[in-house]
């Protein structure tokens, strides 16, 4: 597979394989020696040239952003073969916007209340899921109209959590 990448707005093109259990990769041309596992939802630890990299994806406000250890960068992915990998247009921003709960957890606490100003990126409500909180986080800059959800409560896969309008 071929991407190409934009970090921090500058454009990398980077080749994935997998053969024989091991990810075969070049970036610009240039082989790179990685290994990678997921290791949960949106966390890769990953091996670069005999270096350990911990690699999380954040979503906000349509935007993606990786962090590397403790540095972020943002990213934008495209696949040429894919309509998906296109950025979306400012139109699709407008209107309320739900958050909804990636997998099934507890809330652990709200971080804003009804009627709050946020930004995007900014982190909504806590949920705990497998003994790990995660914060999710707003997907637009906006003011949030609904939180259906108190501390506490039990969430689904689906479930909103919390509407940005």
């Amino acid at each position: 597979m071929t991407y190409e990448v934009l970090i921090n707005d500058k454009q990398y093109q980077l080749e994935l394989a997998r053969k024989n259990g091991q990810w075969v990769c070049q970036l610009d041309g240039a082989p790179v020696a990685v290994d990678a596992i997921l290791t949960r939802p949106d966390v890769l630890s990953v091996l670069i040239t005999g270096r350990s990299y911990e690699v999380k994806r954040e979503l906000a406000g349509g935007d993606l952003h990786l962090w590397v250890d403790n540095s972020r960068y943002k990213t934008e992915l495209r696949d040429p073969r894919s309509l998906r990998g296109r950025k979306v247009d400012a139109e699709d921003e407008k209107g309320p916007k739900k958050l909804v709960a990636p997998m099934p957890g507890k809330v652990v606490r709200l971080l804003v209340a009804e009627n709050d100003l946020v930004e995007a990126g900014q982190a909504l409500v806590v949920v705990e899921a497998m003994k790990m909180q995660n914060e999710l986080k707003s997907p637009k800059k906006g003011i949030v109209r609904k939180l259906p959800v108190a501390a506490g409560a039990n969430v689904n896969p689906g479930d909103v959590v919390a509407i940005v309008e």
